[in-house]
């Protein structure tokens, strides 16, 4: 009985808000539309009322002006020639305001400017009128014909008038019948809409009907939602509790008491009891972490927890405070097991702390690489270099060979650990970022290369390229690299051009800046015409120690281009590489604007 007294007021609340809502909206268009009508139609009316008022005062300047002129003509009083001359200047203002208040009808403006010609040749001939009586022997056959053409000239204007008068009134007359025919549909509007409402309502008893089908399946789906939920909280170790914090009920799901180690309802859910599986020390975590979501002002709170058989477990909790229709206020809480996340994190914490160990003896790796190892390579080569050509000659040639090899074997060493020493610093970076002009940087890297240049004739062409906020020896030595690289591999018989260029683009331009699609980054090349190489060897190149060269014939360590990528990764960019054997190769930097 009481979902039937609640259905038939919902439907009786339904049926009487959509029959008000039509009956306002009809009555308010109607009014609103009569409104409007009626403003047109005053507006209308005022607005040939000022026309015929600019048109009367338009003919009257043009008769003070032909008044004048025959009062001079029968005087010969040149005060006479006042009201003649204000006239001419007078007269524009209505010509201006009939302007501003034709400006809307075509047809009105074509017969202003008729209107218009007419004054103005009257006035010409008001003014011919008195040169001829300016002369010496003025020929009066001549006024009288050029009187009689302003006569007629003035009755075209009047003529003209007329019609501009005539036709304000049946534009006017015009919008008064539209305006009586509206009115007299009125009623038929009205039945319209009393059948269409009529439709409404029982299309809304059918749609209502419906909806009452479509909430028992959705209470049938709700119920399966509520078994489903179940299960999720056995599988996810996880509990809720519900709060009402108007009638102060709490309810406890079953798998929060089976996370506690209880049977279901096997004691009163009380925030009371609930603390009393809460490990002492932690208490006070969960009180405080109440208040805080009473306050709206939730985080998620761990502490432990004291099953019923004893048992030491972690709990993770997070609190909601979900306000109903009605206003009221319901707290609910989801109380998760987090044992093994926790066991894990500290797995992980060790495995840290094993990591960091081993960082340390990298670190000591880098000292005894730039220090020990280096000393005794450096007494090798000078001790090598201190033997003169005089103690070269006395031994055997094949000594001699064996002393070379010592010798560039020692070099190449001093290389390896230097690249090595370089490469471990662009990984432990210390991140001084300051504003640095780019062009100074390839004018420093241009100095140190110069011999090189020099030697084989290259040809550096550097365009404009920016300011960006970067670590400064950190993207000097990207240069020296790529450019020395260019250098190296050139073509023995070609000298070599290397092209420097900057643009800037958006993200979305390039798939390898898969960033932000809104942000921009500076698209530096560095392109060459030398040996250039197979593109499936475009990003092996950037591994530690990868040639594509005999040692022999290309001398380096394979660790140049590595550093390179470090680079540009400790910029928050990328780098790629494309070529083609004989044909060069370009080498791309993206680095964030």
């Amino acid at each position: 009985m009481k979902g039937k007294a609640i259905f038939t007021t919902n439907f009786l609340l339904n049926g009487i808000f959509v029959i008000a809502l039509f009956i306002l909206v009809f009555t308010s268009s109607v009014t609103y539309k009569h409104t409007v009508v009626i403003n047109e139609s005053t507006e209308l009316l005022v607005h040939s009322y000022q026309i015929q008022i600019q048109l009367e005062r338009l003919e009257s300047f043009v008769k003070e002006a032909e008044t004048g002129q025959r009062g001079y003509i029968i005087t010969k009083d040149p005060s006479f020639l006042q009201p003649y001359n204000s006239a001419r200047e007078e007269i524009k203002n209505p010509v201006f305001t009939l302007k501003y208040l034709t400006s809307q009808n075509p047809q009105q403006q074509q017969n202003l400017d008729s209107l218009l010609r007419l004054v103005n040749l009257r006035f010409a001939l008001l003014a011919a009128s008195l040169d001829i009586i300016s002369e010496e022997n003025s020929n009066k056959k001549m006024l009288d014909e050029n009187m009689a053409k302003g006569k007629n000239v003035m009755d075209y204007m009047r003529i003209q008038i007329n019609m501009m008068v005539d036709l304000e009134v049946a534009n006017f007359n015009k919008h008064q019948k539209k305006y009586n025919r509206e009115i007299s549909i009125t009623p038929v509007f009205t039945l319209i809409l009393f059948i269409f409402t009529m439709i409404f309502l029982i299309i809304s008893y059918l749609k209502i009907q419906k909806d009452l089908i479509i909430q028992r399946k959705t209470n049938e789906k709700l119920l399966i939602s509520i078994e489903s939920i179940k299960h999720a909280e056995i599988i996810g170790e996880f509990g809720i509790s519900q709060w009402d914090m108007k009638t102060g009920e709490v309810s406890f799901s079953d798998n929060l008491y089976a996370l506690l180690g209880c049977e279901p309802q096997s004691f009163e859910p009380t925030v009371a009891n609930y603390l009393k599986f809460v490990h002492p020390d932690d208490r006070h975590i969960v009180s405080d972490g109440r208040k805080k979501t009473l306050e709206n002002n939730a985080n998620p709170l761990e502490y432990r927890i004291i099953r019923k058989d004893g048992e030491l477990r972690h709990f993770k909790s997070m609190g909601k405070i979900i306000t109903d229709t009605e206003r009221s206020k319901l707290h609910v809480g989801i109380d998760r097991d987090i044992t093994q996340q926790h066991l894990s994190e500290l797995a992980l914490v060790e495995r840290n702390r094993e990591l960091e160990n081993i960082v340390n003896e990298l670190d000591s790796f880098n000292r005894v690489a730039s220090h020990d190892l280096q000393e005794p390579l450096r007494k090798i080569q000078t001790f090598i270099s201190r033997l003169s050509d005089n103690e070269l000659a006395k031994i055997s040639d094949t000594s001699r060979e064996y002393i070379a090899k010592i010798k560039t074997s020692a070099n190449t060493m001093r290389m390896l650990i230097d690249d090595l020493l370089l490469f471990s610093r662009a990984n432990k970076i210390e991140k001084v970022f300051e504003q640095t002009d780019f062009n100074i940087l390839i004018e420093n890297v241009r100095q140190e290369l110069s011999q090189t240049i020099e030697e084989k004739n290259a040809v550096l062409t550097v365009g404009h390229l920016p300011n960006l906020n970067v670590i400064a020896f950190q993207i000097q030595q990207l240069f020296v690299n790529l450019i020395g690289n260019s250098l190296k591999y050139c073509k023995p018989d070609i000298y070599p051009e290397i092209n420097i260029d900057c643009e800037l683009i958006q993200s979305n331009d390039y798939p390898i800046l898969n960033t932000d699609a809104q942000k921009r980054y500076y698209k530096i090349s560095v392109t060459d015409n030398g040996l250039g190489f197979e593109q499936k060897y475009a990003e092996t190149i950037f591994t530690l120690f990868q040639r594509l060269h005999n040692k022999s014939e290309y001398p380096g360590t394979g660790i140049g281009l590595s550093i390179c990528k470090k680079i540009v990764e400790n910029h928050n960019g990328f780098i790629i590489a494309e070529g083609k054997p004989g044909m060069g190769s370009t080498f791309t930097v993206f680095l964030p604007e």
